[in-house]
């Protein structure tokens, strides 16, 4: 299994916007669906969004779309997580996960942490209230 490692996490003032990155070790990665997720002190895990291999079918939970925008450079091995209008309930560590068992389907749009299989360490986001 190849790593990812994110990056671009920190503190940002309320209404502000922040960019993550996930750098994929593996060439392959192109191969496969990605997804950011979230987890606040004390909370679950969440699902942010999701990106299918090809990079044209992002998918978000309900809640964000409008805020967050997930994309990707397959060339770079990267996925993004641009963040808008920040706020507080979006303190979190933030973690990138790639669906390594299943290799270009477009159709992938699982929301569920148990369909990634390939985990980053996390990078935190804080936004004070």
């Amino acid at each position: 299994q190849g790593r990812l490692v994110e990056s671009g996490g920190g503190l940002v003032q309320s209404g502000g916007s922040l960019t993550l990155s996930c750098t994929a070790s593996e060439r392959t990665f192109g191969k496969y669906a990605a997804a950011w997720f979230r987890q606040a002190p004390g909370q679950e895990l969440e699902f942010v969004g999701g990106i299918s291999y090809s990079g044209d079918r992002p998918f978000y939970q309900a809640s964000l779309k409008g805020r967050f925008t997930i994309s990707r450079d397959n060339a770079k091995n990267t996925l993004y997580l641009q963040m808008n209008s920040l706020k507080s309930e979006d303190t979190a560590v933030y973690y990138c996960a790639v669906a390594s068992t299943v290799q270009y389907l477009a159709e992938f749009r699982q929301s569920s942490a148990t369909e990634y299989d390939v985990w980053g360490q996390g990078t935190q986001v804080t936004v004070p209230s």
